[in-house]
């Protein structure tokens, strides 16, 4: 059962004063009984666009605060510039952040072999004990999409479904944006094991 918490938006049309900043929340997933670590969702730091405004290094100091090593980046470059935060990665790795960059479109799905990689090095994360988040843009579709086929593989008597409910009742009724991630992940399940099932008759030179 995901624990709820509740995010807070300013619902005001008005523009903000230029000190005024929109907080910023990471939602923390638990992952139990897999793993005993959460895994945090944010929208993205630092973001500068219409009426949010955020302050970058305010924000990476409390991803630092609640002792994140790791962040997942699934915005592309493109949307890093767009939304004034273009040196976002190099400003991670200056706090001592390892930074894992897997872009996706938005409102897109990765392909199952980018999938896996995503997921491979979240689970890596997890088993080393480093605290990790994964963020897109509004934390809503693509981050909830990857997080959710976590859960997924983890574990074995999830549904689909009560995986969309869990992100929602984390992150609001936006998670899991359009009908290409709802799709991708009532078939995540069948589609993987065809990938791996496919990847195991390939020949390799270092067995497990």
């Amino acid at each position: 059962m995901c624990a709820m918490q509740v995010n807070q938006f300013d619902s005001s049309d008005e523009e903000p004063l230029e000190e005024e900043q929109t907080p910023f929340q990471v939602s923390w997933l638990p992952l139990s009984p897999a793993y005993s670590q959460f895994l945090g969702i944010s929208s993205l730091p630092g973001c500068r666009f219409k009426n949010i405004k955020r302050n970058l290094q305010k924000d990476i100091d409390e991803l630092k605060s609640d002792g994140v090593l790791d962040v997942f980046v699934l915005c592309t470059k493109g949307e890093l510039t767009k939304y004034r935060v273009p040196h976002l990665m190099e400003t991670y790795q200056n706090y001592g952040i390892t930074v894992h960059h897997h872009p996706i479109p938005d409102g897109g799905t990765p392909d199952i072999a980018r999938c896996c990689v995503i997921l491979n090095e979240l689970r890596n994360c997890l088993e080393s004990k480093r605290k990790a988040t994964i963020h897109c843009y509004g934390g809503l579709g693509r981050s909830c999409l990857i997080a959710a086929c976590l859960l997924l593989q983890v574990s074995d008597n999830i549904t689909p479904q009560q995986a969309i409910d869990c992100m929602r009742e984390l992150r609001g009724s936006g998670a899991i944006q359009t009908l290409k991630q709802y799709n991708y992940l009532h078939d995540f399940q069948e589609t993987l094991a065809a990938y791996l099932a496919t990847e195991s008759e390939r020949p390799r030179s270092v067995s497990r």
